[in-house]
């Protein structure tokens, strides 16, 4: 008994409990931090709004003002509508953390790296929110926006000022992290097909913000561009410690290394 419950503890906290609650506690730690520093430096409404106008008279400058025309199509569908506006409620905690558990627990040695991204992401992204604050489009009716999200799901996230900023919009972290995950689950994946079906999860969730009104195209754009500086970012502190922080196996003798 004892050696099956050493051996179902191995494969559940591959370096030990001690490892998974300092993993836990730094996500926790950086998530919270993040959230109350994202409130805090919500910015001057009039300025977001501006920036919002701005960013909607690029994308027409460009032909790709398509979002008004992308959500009125889409709302033909009760159906796509409800499961948009709830994917855009829960994607970043119950499939973000799923993913990320799945990682830790099966691909202990490749954890670390996107821990790594993850971290930095978001310190990039409260950059993007303190120095362009932008309204979404759930905001400018007169462009024929309508705000999904709490019309149909009855979820008012903007309730808790402290912890929200709803100017926050520049980039998408929706986008960025179903990229992060996306990239990471398809590497993984020893299907091709289950592989493809990954990578098309960015592009669902670009679909879901802009359907919900809580994007443009733009901020979807940074979300990837926020990603790949990431990766970059990961890949430089994975050079500090390549036996630990790296995408790919470790040895054994390091597999009890901390991290």
């Amino acid at each position: 008994m004892l050696a099956r419950a050493r051996l179902l503890q191995a494969r559940v906290l591959p370096r030990g409990p001690l490892d998974a609650l300092r993993q836990v506690s730094l996500f926790l730690a950086a998530y919270v931090a993040y959230r109350i520093v994202r409130g805090l430096i919500a910015g001057d409404a009039g300025e977001a709004f501006a920036h919002a106008e701005e960013l909607i008279a690029l994308e027409r400058g460009m032909h790709v003002f398509i979002e008004p025309s992308v959500q009125a199509w889409a709302s033909g569908s009760h159906v796509v509508m409800v499961i948009a506006s709830w994917l855009y409620v829960n994607s970043q905690t119950t499939i973000t953390v799923a993913a990320l558990l799945y990682v830790y627990i099966r691909h202990n040695s490749r954890f670390y790296f996107v821990r790594n991204m993850f971290m930095i992401a978001m310190a990039i992204a409260l950059v993007g929110y303190g120095l362009f604050p932008t309204a979404p489009p759930r905001f400018l009716p007169e462009w024929g926006f309508v705000d999904t999200v709490t019309n149909l799901t009855g979820v008012h996230v903007s309730h808790n000022p402290t912890l929200f900023n709803p100017y926050a919009a520049v980039p998408s972290m929706h986008v960025c992290f179903a990229v992060m995950i996306a990239y990471t689950m398809a590497r993984l994946s020893r299907r091709k097909l289950v592989a493809a079906l990954w990578m098309l999860y960015p592009l669902l969730m670009t679909f879901v913000i802009i359907v919900t009104a809580n994007h443009f195209l733009i901020d979807a754009f940074l979300g990837v561009l926020t990603t790949v500086v990431s990766a970059w970012g990961a890949s430089r502190l994975a050079a500090v410690r390549p036996n630990a922080w790296r995408f790919s196996s470790i040895s054994p003798a390091s597999a009890g290394a901390g991290s």
